[in-house]
């Protein structure tokens, strides 16, 4: 029983700064740069990585991950941003709407080009 106790409470102190993150009590700072800008151009160049390669399955996963990691983090910046120092606060929130439009709008356009990938076209 008190392993079953241990190993629940192993994955939340291990994500505890991304919980702090998501939830709003986190520095603005930290989440915008490392957490939002940082680790989506990670994503951004195992994308093209895999572009590269040829290998349409796994962009089909990145994007899948891609999304699904942007749409939290702009959450996290959203909730930060509320307990900023003026004018980051402000600033934050509006980057944060042109880039969930931009994420909106790259996505489709590369999950329209492997759509056609798989229907047997050429992708660019």
């Amino acid at each position: 029983m008190i392993w079953s106790k241990r190993l629940l409470l192993l994955p939340l102190l291990l994500f505890e700064p991304e919980w702090r993150a998501l939830t709003g009590r986190a520095a603005l700072g930290r989440v915008f740069w490392v957490y939002g800008v940082l680790v989506s151009a990670g994503l951004a160049l195992l994308f093209l990585l895999a572009r590269e390669a040829g290998r349409a399955d796994l962009q089909q996963i990145l994007l899948i991950l891609f999304l699904a990691y942007t749409t939290a983090i702009l959450v996290a910046v959203w909730r930060c941003a509320e307990y900023a120092a003026a004018p980051w606060g402000i600033i934050a929130r509006a980057l944060t709407v042109a880039w969930a439009l931009n994420t909106l709008l790259l996505l489709l356009f590369l999950q329209i080009e492997l759509i056609e990938l798989w229907a047997g076209g050429s992708a660019s």
